[in-house]
C-alpha cells in the first residue's frame, strides 16, 4: 500500500490519530489489513470540498455522513491503485481525548499519531464487534496487562453504558 498520502491527509485535518490494524501494529500486535485507518473529530473532513485535489489527482473519494442516530458523524474513503485509506469522523469528546493522547510514531516516512494501548482497548470497546474483543484480548496478552487493565477500569466509568457493558464482559473472562 502507498501512504505517500497520508502527509497531505494529516495536514488537511485539525487533529486525527491512527487506528485499525496499523495502531495494533505500532503497540505490538500485528495483524494483517487492506486499509489504512485515521480517527478524527475535524467535521471539515466531511465537506467535499476538502479532498477536491485528491479527486484531480485521480483518487475515488466517497464522504459518507452519519445520521443523528449513527455513533460516527461519517466515514470518509480514500481510494486510488494502491491506496486505501479510511478516516473515521468521531463525534465524541471521549474521542478527541483519545487523540489528544495519542504519541507520535514513525510509520513509513510519516510520523502520525498513535493512541495509547489502553485508548485502542477504549475504540475497541466502542466498536464492539467480535474481532474488535479478539484484539482487545491481544492487547492485553502484550502488556502491561495490570497497569491496562487497572487504567481500562479508570476510562470507563465516564464513558457510555454500553462500553462499560462492554468491558465488564471482557473483565469476567479474564
Amino acid at each position: 500500500m502507498n501512504l505517500d498520502v497520508l502527509p497531505v491527509i494529516v495536514e488537511k485535518l485539525q487533529s486525527c490519530c491512527v487506528i485499525g490494524a496499523y495502531a495494533l501494529a505500532a503497540r505490538g500486535y500485528v495483524r494483517q489489513t487492506t486499509d489504512f485507518d485515521l480517527m478524527t473529530t475535524d467535521r471539515r473532513a466531511l465537506d467535499d470540498s476538502t479532498w477536491k485535489d485528491f479527486q484531480d489527482r485521480g483518487f475515488r473519494v466517497d464522504v459518507r455522513r452519519g445520521d443523528a442516530d449513527d455513533p460516527l458523524a461519517g466515514v470518509v474513503r480514500i481510494v486510488g491503485s494502491d491506496t486505501s485509506i479510511d478516516i473515521v469522523v468521531a463525534r465524541y469528546k471521549w474521542q478527541q481525548q483519545v487523540i489528544d493522547r495519542s504519541q507520535p510514531m514513525k510509520i513509513g516516512v510519516s510520523t502520525l499519531m498513535i493512541p495509547t494501548a489502553a485508548d485502542i482497548i477504549l475504540l475497541k470497546l466502542f466498536a464492539g464487534g467480535h474481532a474488535d474483543v479478539y484484539d482487545i484480548y491481544r492487547i492485553l496478552e502484550i502488556g502491561p496487562r495490570a497497569d491496562l487493565i487497572d487504567n481500562i477500569d479508570a476510562a470507563v466509568r465516564s464513558l457510555p453504558d454500553d462500553i462499560r457493558q462492554r468491558w465488564d464482559d471482557v473483565r469476567r473472562t479474564l
